[in-house]
């Protein structure tokens, strides 16, 4: 019985021993699991930080087009007004010509 329980436990021994050198190999930083993950969470760093770039690219961006519409509508604005301005000068009628007619037949009453 002693001898089927040593023979079990140098089983168990030799075992633990391969176990151990797998899980070594798993997580070696170079060749196993453990530099894919390392070399994964860089990549992950690396895209958040291109995201956040990105990001506040497009928001200046953004700010700028709001800017430029904002000063197109101004200028249109502005371009409509005149545009008024000058309509209603053109079909004004003339009054001096008759302010003078009648100030003159004022004077000669």
């Amino acid at each position: 019985m002693q001898a089927l329980l040593l023979a079990a436990c140098l089983g168990l021994g030799g075992f633990c021993l391969a176990l151990t050198r797998r899980l070594r190999k798993l997580n070696d930083l170079e060749t196993g699991l453990g530099g894919a993950i390392a070399i994964m969470a860089a990549e992950v760093d690396r895209l958040e930080r291109a995201i956040r770039q990105a990001r506040d690219e497009a928001t200046a961006a953004s700010q700028g087009l709001a800017e430029e519409i904002e000063t197109a509508r101004r200028e249109r604005a502005i371009w409509d007004l005149r545009q008024r301005i000058g309509a209603a000068a053109a079909e004004a009628p003339r009054t001096e010509g008759r302010r003078l007619r009648k100030r003159a037949g004022v004077a000669d009453g």
